[in-house]
């Protein structure tokens, strides 16, 4: 994606929200936004105020827009009763308005039981998605071509994404940040959030800018900080113990107990993050430039430590 452009993000919530897909996704984004994130966001629906399942009401809400600018992304919001609730007349303008307003280059993406309208609207034939674990077999029905992926956090198909909901919206609002702002962002989000990284084998695979993060060690914190924010600097367990206010021995000691990886190996797979974005994104420079850009100390060493973590080479994995 694209970075530094800026993004439109249109919330959309129909009555009886549920109110943790929204508020958790929306404070991830606007965290993002006040943190630098080149992010507008709008939250719209059909109605200007709607319940929540908390029993609380949402107001201000925009209406839907007739038109919307380029470079926009639509999150649909899960409801707490969707047989009940996609039934009114709210939830039908907003299908009918998914199938009438989104442009070519805007991504649609939902949370939770959001996936079944999108389906509604047409958005899933064919692609691969997932919602909340008790919503699939009402999704297979709603759109039967769809490639429904069961126990999965979110699934990201290009055009369109989909979570399982509740908490999940969360790590889709990561993904979302650190696809549009950077990982370095998503990073400073998700220890503001205090958010534990999920891992497992149904997973999506976790970025190294946010994985080793799920701990509560602030010291740990700082150094990971320091080295997320320059990959490629030659660090002394001395300057980093300095930016995390510890001894180096004694950040020697913490920092593979709470991170679960050595410093080495920390800093090491952010470079190789690095240099896959530099491969991926500046196709004729040489791997000898991609090296020194990331902080390897030559091209011998940096296939090396490419082939300890992806097993085969920079070039292969450029072509």
């Amino acid at each position: 994606m694209e970075k530094n452009l800026n993004l439109s993000i249109w919330m959309v919530v129909t009555p009886n929200v549920l109110l943790l897909d929204y508020a958790g996704p929306v404070e991830a984004l606007r965290m993002a936004r006040d943190m630098g994130a080149n992010f507008t966001l709008h939250t719209s629906g059909a109605c200007d105020s709607i319940a929540t399942t908390a029993g609380v009401g949402l107001t201000g809400i925009e209406p839907l827009p007739e038109e919307l600018p380029p470079n926009s992304l639509i999150v649909v919001v899960g409801n707490g009763n969707e047989v009940v609730d996609y039934q009114t007349p709210a939830a039908r303008s907003v299908v009918n308005w998914l199938r009438k307003v989104p442009l070519s280059d805007t991504r649609i993406a939902s949370i939770c039981s959001g996936a079944l309208l999108m389906a509604k609207a047409g958005y899933l034939a064919g692609h691969r998605c997932t919602t909340h674990h008790s919503l699939i077999e009402a999704l297979k029905k709603e759109e039967p071509t769809a490639l429904v992926e069961e126990d999965r956090i979110f699934v990201d198909d290009g055009r369109v994404m989909t979570s399982a909901g509740i908490s999940t919206g969360i790590d889709l609002a990561l993904h979302v940040i650190e696809q549009y702002a950077g990982p370095e962002l998503a990073a400073r989000v998700t220890r503001r959030l205090v958010v534990y990284q999920r891992h497992g084998p149904n997973d999506p695979q976790m970025s190294p800018w946010l994985a080793w993060r799920n701990h509560m060690h602030p010291a740990v914190h700082r150094a990971q900080d320091a080295i997320a924010a320059d990959p490629a600097r030659v660090w002394s367990l001395a300057e980093l113990g300095a930016q995390a206010c510890v001894s180096a021995r004694h950040l020697s000691r913490i920092f593979p107990q709470h991170a679960g990886v050595g410093v080495v190996a920390y800093q090491q797979q952010l470079r190789i993050a690095c240099a896959k974005d530099l491969l991926r994104n500046s196709p004729k420079m040489s791997v000898e430039r991609v090296a020194e850009q990331c902080g390897f100390g030559s091209a011998r060493d940096f296939r090396r430590v490419w082939q300890r973590y992806c097993g085969d080479t920079p070039a292969r994995a450029r072509d």
